[in-house]
């Protein structure tokens, strides 16, 4: 039981210790409404106050409202001409410029002298002559135009009365030493003009850069005159490149060996025995012609350049000269063609019967003396044999106790085989038909002066 009526009295101390609590929080409620009296005119006296506040605010809100329409139609056209003036400033947005930075920009002057370049700044640019890089010298008028875009770098933001000091050079040196490091890498063709002639080669221009070319690197065949090359278009590959200094080497052999060779692939590729081509006779030696057909050299024998006997190559063609030869034979593994020149012109021996008609007396050449007798030359090409027994009435026991080669005789056609082309000829019967034709002609002489002579001259007594 004690402990129950101990449990009893916790329980209602804590709730009475709740009730105080809440007693002592209650009284500043109850004394404020009790501090009021108790009265019609206490109680309706609040009343005006609220609607007083409530209409001022209204008034207020209104006012507001009123102020809020009044400034808009106020900031209209004002927000119009803050756009304006934005886009205005946007339209002509000045940038920062610094030494060194590449910026692109337009030309809106030209002279002779420099460029006068708009690059957004406050001030325009310019680009002097000395800041241009010129691979041809003519006028900056013929090479730039008003309107153009270029590019420079600035070199001065103000060169103190306020103008940008600007550099086209070296923005194109940039992209040049790019380019030329590609060529280089790839194994490109670039251009380059030749400028001055120096020990061991020459100097060329190469995109604003000097190029080294070495006198064996210039041709494929020896140049005695490098001058020869100064101020014309070289064809280029870069061999060597020195950053630092900027300088190249370069080749133009190397292009023409790789063209040649190309050149020379298809020839071959190409040439059959039997074909007629064009070349140009490049070069004569005792022997023959070489004749240039394409890139590849043939030879014409000197027994192929002519039907006749010649000496020497001279007699038929000269340097320079271009030439129809027919292809003999082609040696691709050890380079050699064969040509003929001869073997295009006509036959010397087509319709010889009609050209030496037996009987016929014509003048020859002795180009060749056997112990048989002679050969002589009719045209070139058609050789006929007199036999000793033809040279001469008396006896002859050795050919060059009368003739010699190179002496030129008469000759009488006595036989003609085409079919084995050979020709028989004889000296003594040439001779012995002109002499006879004097006398034919004295006889004939003769009779004319008989029939000329009147009965009046040999019988003058009878006229008298």
């Amino acid at each position: 039981m004690s402990d129950v009526k101990e449990e009893i009295m916790k329980k209602t101390a804590a709730e009475a210790a709740v009730e105080i609590q809440e007693s002592e929080a209650a009284p500043d409620l109850n004394q404020a409404e009790n501090s009021t009296p108790v009265s019609s005119d206490n109680i309706q006296a609040p009343a005006p106050d609220k609607d007083v506040k409530e209409r001022d605010l209204t008034s207020e809100a209104d006012a507001q409202d009123s102020a809020g329409s009044e400034a808009a139609e106020v900031s209209e056209p004002e927000k119009e001409e803050a756009k304006s003036s934005v886009d205005s400033m946007e339209d002509f947005e000045i940038v920062s410029l610094y030494p060194g930075q590449i910026i692109q920009g337009k030309i809106i002057s030209v002279t002779d002298d420099e460029l006068i370049v708009n690059v957004g700044y406050k001030s325009d640019g310019i680009v002097a002559k000395d800041d241009i890089l010129l691979e041809d010298e003519k006028p900056l008028t013929e090479i730039f135009k008003e309107g153009e875009e270029i590019k420079v770098e600035v070199r001065r933001v103000n060169d103190g009365d306020g103008n940008v000091i600007l550099s086209q050079k070296n923005v194109v040196k940039q992209q040049a030493w790019k380019e030329i490091e590609e060529a280089f890498k790839n194994e490109k063709e670039v251009s380059g003009i030749g400028k001055e002639v120096v020990k061991g080669g020459i100097l060329a221009n190469v995109k604003g850069f000097s190029a080294f070319v070495p006198a064996s690197q210039l041709s494929l065949r020896y140049v005695a005159d490098l001058n020869v090359f100064v101020g014309k278009k070289l064809r280029l590959r870069i061999l060597e490149i020195d950053k630092r200094r900027n300088r190249l080497v370069a080749s133009q052999r190397v292009i023409l060996e790789t063209e040649e060779a190309e050149r020379k692939e298809k020839v071959w590729d190409s040439i059959k025995e039997g074909q007629i081509i064009s070349g140009e006779v490049k070069r004569l030696t005792n022997f023959g012609a070489f004749v240039d057909i394409g890139g590849v050299d043939g030879l014409i024998h000197i027994s192929d350049l002519s039907w006749g006997h010649i000496k020497s190559p001279k007699q038929v063609v000269s340097e320079g000269q271009h030439v129809e030869v027919l292809v003999l034979s082609v040696d691709k593994e050890n380079n050699r063609i064969s040509l003929g020149y001869k073997q295009t012109l006509p036959h010397p021996w087509d319709n010889i019967e009609e050209k030496y008609p037996v009987g016929s007396i014509f003048e020859g050449k002795v180009v060749r003396i056997t112990n048989f007798g002679a050969f002589v030359e009719l045209e070139p090409g058609v050789d006929g044999l007199v036999h000793i027994s033809q040279i001469s009435e008396n006896r002859v026991d050795k050919v060059e106790d009368v003739l010699q080669t190179g002496d030129t005789v008469s000759v009488k056609v006595l036989d003609v085989k085409p079919e084995d082309r050979r020709i028989s000829l004889s000296i003594k019967e040439a001779i012995e038909k002109k002499e006879d034709k004097p006398v034919q002609e004295e006889e004939s002489l003769f009779s004319n002066e008989e029939m000329t002579v009147s009965l009046g001259e040999f019988f003058p007594d009878q006229n008298e």
